[in-house]
């Protein structure tokens, strides 16, 4: 019996999320430079052809993924985050622990974070030479969370968005750790609150 048209969208649906996810993973280990569609294919356990039924080219699939770890879902809870009528130390205990959490139940959020922050630092400084990380809303966002624990005492002085890179490539170097190494040992939340917080949690 053949498939309805609804079933053959759903199919085609499953296998572009498919190799979305999969890719992700192989362009935050290899690299753009470092990852061949060929070895793509074969590391997914599909046709080469099957790629490109889905996407014209590498540069292609390379700017749908560039759209997935745009952080839209994370920029929006860390956005409610930051306006909740909470101290910004238990914001940034939540938070720390939402990012270890994640880290360390789920490959492809440490994928995300690590071609997100890859893809951020390709980028070229703006006409102030500010970096790009720093005209993120993740940053921006957390920065603001930063400046809230600063005018409430708990958080430690110094420039926001840079406390805020500090937080945050604390949170990168893990995530290469959890796509790069076996067995290695993860921060618990509280180290990582300590990054920003005074005297820890």
């Amino acid at each position: 019996m053949p498939k309805s048209p609804e079933r053959c969208a759903e199919l085609r649906g499953e296998m572009r999320a498919r190799i979305l996810r999969e890719s992700l993973r192989y362009f935050a280990r290899n690299g753009f430079a470092g990852t061949r569609i060929a070895d793509l294919a074969r590391g997914i356990g599909i046709a080469q052809g099957t790629i490109y039924r889905y996407f014209d080219s590498k540069e292609d699939l390379f700017a749908a993924l560039r759209e997935l770890v745009a952080n839209g879902a994370d920029v929006r809870e860390l956005k409610l985050l930051a306006r909740l009528p909470l101290t910004a130390k238990a914001k940034i205990g939540r938070l720390s622990a939402s990012i270890l959490g994640r880290l360390a139940d789920d490959e492809l959020f440490a994928a995300s974070v690590v071609l997100n922050t890859q893809l951020m630092l390709e980028e070229e400084p703006d006409a102030d030479g500010r970096p790009a990380p720093y005209r993120s809303e993740l940053y921006a966002h957390t920065a603001r969370i930063v400046e809230q624990g600063q005018r409430e005492g708990s958080v430690v002085a110094g420039d926001p968005l840079k406390l805020a890179d500090y937080y945050w490539g604390v949170a990168y170097l893990y995530a290469l750790k959890r796509l790069f190494t076996a067995g290695y040992a993860m921060i618990d939340a509280a180290d990582l609150d300590r990054t920003l917080l005074k005297g820890g949690r």
